[in-house]
């Protein structure tokens, strides 16, 4: 059986560095995922990564998986919780974003207009189909923590990056 993993994670706007991803401490976390994507592929047998797309570790995330799909047959689906989920971001924030949809292998589309629950949706179906989390929270209530909060209530695996 095919398994899979997804993200979840802070906005930068939520995390000691902000939007300078060149500094120590991001960096470091970005060593800690792909550290941990390559051993969920190695000794979990992952082979299909989700990503919910938003600023932070699930772009972050999505790059990861891209990177790595040279050395192993892994997919990365893109899972959107409506259509412009990135209109509003930065200029730099939507190319990048853009680039990602580009190569992935799928982009799900959970509903064409926002709605106040649209992101939470999205979260819960990211969870629902994955057997393992990995997630960089701070302990604090937040969507993050209400997804690391289903995750382990419905038992599902889940991996957390230090920060």
């Amino acid at each position: 059986m095919e398994r899979t993993c997804c993200f979840t994670g802070h906005r930068p706007q939520k995390l000691p560095w902000g939007f300078h991803e060149e500094t120590p401490g991001c960096k470091a976390v970005k060593k800690q995922l792909r550290d941990e994507v390559i051993r969920a592929v190695e000794q979990e047998g992952v082979r299909r990564f989700l990503s919910g797309m938003a600023l932070g570790l699930d772009t972050w995330g999505a790059e990861t998986v891209l990177a790595l799909r040279k050395d192993w047959p892994i997919t990365l689906e893109c899972v959107l919780p409506c259509q412009g989920q990135a209109e509003r971001w930065r200029t730099e924030d939507r190319k990048r974003y853009e680039h990602i949809l580009q190569q992935c292998n799928r982009v799900i589309l959970l509903q064409k207009s926002y709605t106040a629950d649209c992101f939470r949706r999205r979260n819960i179906y990211l969870v629902d189909h994955s057997d393992l989390i990995i997630a960089l929270w701070n302990g604090k209530p937040s969507g993050t923590g209400q997804t690391v909060n289903y995750a382990q209530k419905h038992h599902k695996t889940l991996r957390f990056l230090q920060f």
